[in-house]
């Protein structure tokens, strides 16, 4: 009897040129939007446009693909935070980072609505990471540093919150989230409001305008 044959593991230079693709269309995307053209992605990787589909049939895959692993790796920077000592610091260290990355990412930004969004594994991605940021402020909750009536969905749901208001601004002033995330920090804060960090803008100028 002869043995039954095994799947083969994926060639290396498949598997390089995938990972070319995705930094290619990750970096793409962050500067110019998900409006960049394949033909611009295949020429940064260094591949041809046939490469891109096959590994990629549609944009939406390709930008399915790397929403899953910016999800994946803010679920791992929840993970780490998850046995700080301040529960309340740890939770706004991942608003932190997590509003950091739209905020530098026009792509990402651009995402919310699009097909990609209903793929299956980016929304077991958004679960997992609804489920891990509900852990961090359900410690928040019970040290009393937070409101009761806060979730970790209403954690996540803030993040591009926060983005968005200070979004018409970002050209100009690129650190002004800094300041709605202090008051949609102290929103959710049961203590006394803190000081912002982020000086209120002049004028509300905005560039092009």
């Amino acid at each position: 009897m002869t043995n039954s044959p095994t799947a083969r593991p994926p060639r290396t230079d498949a598997v390089r040129n995938r990972r070319l693709l995705l930094t290619a269309a990750s970096e793409a995307f962050a500067e110019q939007g998900t409006d960049v053209s394949i033909a611009e992605i295949a020429q940064r990787a260094g591949v041809g446009k046939g490469t891109v589909f096959r590994h990629f049939p549609t944009k939406e895959d390709l930008i399915a693909a790397i929403m899953g692993e910016i999800i994946e790796n803010l679920v791992s920077s929840v993970s780490k935070l998850s046995d700080a000592q301040d529960p309340a610091a740890a939770l706004l260290d991942f608003m932190t980072s997590g509003i950091e990355l739209l905020a530098r990412d026009r792509g990402l930004c651009e995402v919310v609505g699009r097909p990609s969004l209903q793929q299956p594994t980016v929304q077991a991605g958004i679960n997992r990471l609804c489920d891990a940021v509900e852990t961090l402020t359900d410690r928040a909750r019970r040290q009393g540093a937070v409101r009761q009536d806060i979730t970790g969905q209403d954690i996540v749901l803030l993040l591009a919150g926060v983005r968005q208001t200070a979004a018409p601004l970002a050209e100009t002033q690129p650190q002004l989230w800094r300041r709605y995330l202090a008051l949609a920090f102290d929103g959710i804060r049961v203590q006394a409001a803190s000081p912002l960090p982020y000086p209120l803008p002049q004028r509300l100028e905005f560039p092009g305008a």
